[in-house]
This record gives structure tokens, sequence and C-alpha cells, in this order.
């Protein structure tokens, strides 16, 4: 029998965020499990749902994925310091804006919308995939050349207009512990291997807005399991 001796661990899925199931999106990312720098032991799996939680809350509290990732990829060592997050666009699979991004940006049907598609990278690491349909009359002029001519994340580009953000959901696409655990007797039994991570790990979609309400941009991210690339937190008793 494992026991369960720590606070943390009886208290983390406390941390649980409300999701929407929207669909999937297609993925660049190979849907095959890989090994991590997770040992696959109850505490281990403990810490990893709180790691993924802590970076779920904190992208549905701030406006900016990008600036958020800048800051997680800063803060986990995922590169040499100073390393900025940067946009790798994928060209060649554009996606016409259907009905229903329409609708989220509030636009004419007759009304041009851009689409981008880009990888958020951290130096070597892919954190994110992002689809992108936004409206360039409500950008500036140098936005919209920014954004047509160079890799720059839409995040950053898009900063100066004190943006908001209205998160449509949140949904964890992998849990590193099952259903109903904090309710169970035991927990999942270690065993001699590291974790295996799926290649996408959380997903959000939401809608960026103007100070005045509006809406401009439309995202679905999909986030990797890099956010997680670095050694597990070491175990607690």
């Amino acid at each position: 029998m494992i026991f369960r001796s720590s606070t943390f661990i009886r208290t983390v899925a406390l941390a649980s965020v409300a999701t929407i199931a929207l669909g999937a999106q297609p993925s660049m990312a190979q849907d095959v499990p890989a090994a991590s720098q997770w040992p696959d032991t109850p505490t281990a799996r403990v810490e990893a749902l709180a790691v993924l939680q802590t970076l779920n809350a904190e992208l549905l509290s701030n406006a900016s994925a990008t600036l958020t990732l800048d800051r997680w990829c800063a803060a986990h060592k995922l590169a040499p310091a100073g390393t900025k997050i940067v946009a790798q666009r994928v060209r060649g699979q554009d996606k016409q804006a259907d009905i229903r991004i329409r609708e989220l940006l509030a636009v004419k049907p007759d009304e041009p919308v851009a689409y981008r598609r880009v990888r958020l990278a951290c130096g070597d690491r892919v954190l994110s995939e992002a689809d992108n349909w936004y409206v360039p009359s409500r950008l500036t002029a140098d936005m919209n050349e920014a954004l047509n001519s160079s890799d720059i994340a839409f995040g950053r580009a898009v900063q100066p207009l004190n943006f908001t953000r209205t998160n449509l959901s949140a949904k964890l696409l992998w849990l590193p512990l099952p259903e109903g655990w904090e309710m169970a007797p035991d927990l999942p039994a270690p065993t001699t291997g590291s974790l295996s991570l799926p290649p996408l790990l959380l997903e959000h979609h939401a809608v960026l807005k103007l100070p005045d309400g509006t809406p401009f941009s439309a995202l679905v991210e999909s986030y990797t399991r890099n956010v997680l690339d670095f050694p597990a937190p070491a175990l607690r008793q």
C-alpha cells in the first residue's frame, strides 16, 4: 500500500480548473508518448499535476500567453538566461475563418480575417502550437506589417493595444493521476521508469479584446510536453 504522508499530496487536486470541451485541433506534434525527466512515482505524479495546474492558472490569469511563457521559460531554466519566446511560423496550412470564428470576432461576412499558425519556442524547445484568426483592420499598420513580414509572436506584436483575454475553455489533455484518485485508498504504484508524456498536455481556447471590448483575435493554443522538460522536484515524504 502506498501511504499518502504529505499534506501537499492530499491537497493538490483542489487546484483543478473547470473545462469546456470544444473539439480537438490538428497538431503538428507526433502522437507518441516520450520519456521525461520525471520518475514514475506517486509523488512525482502529484507534483506533475500541481505544476501543470500552476501553468494552467498562470495562462488563464494573464492576457498574453507569450509573456506568460517568457516567465515560465526563465523560471524553469528551459533555455539560457535572457532567452525570450520566439514564434516559428508554419506556412501553407491556412484555415479559413468559419462561422463560429466570425461570430467570436464579431465581423461582417465580407470583412477580412487573417490567419497565422505558429510554434512558440523557448530556445530549442517548442512550448506551444497556436492557431490564430485576427482582424487586420483592428490592428495598427505597423502591427500588421510585423505580423506579415516577420515571425514575431502575436502577443508581443499587439502588446501596445493593452488588450484583455476572455478564456473560452481550458482543458487538460493529460492527467498524471486517474479520475477520482483523491478518494481512492491508494495512489498508482511506482515503476522503475520515468513518466511518459503525450505530445500535448493542455489546450486553451480564447478571444483577445481591445480595451473597449471589441474582439480582434480568436485563438486555439496547445501546450506541449516541453513545458515540463525540467527535472522533477525532490521527492517529498
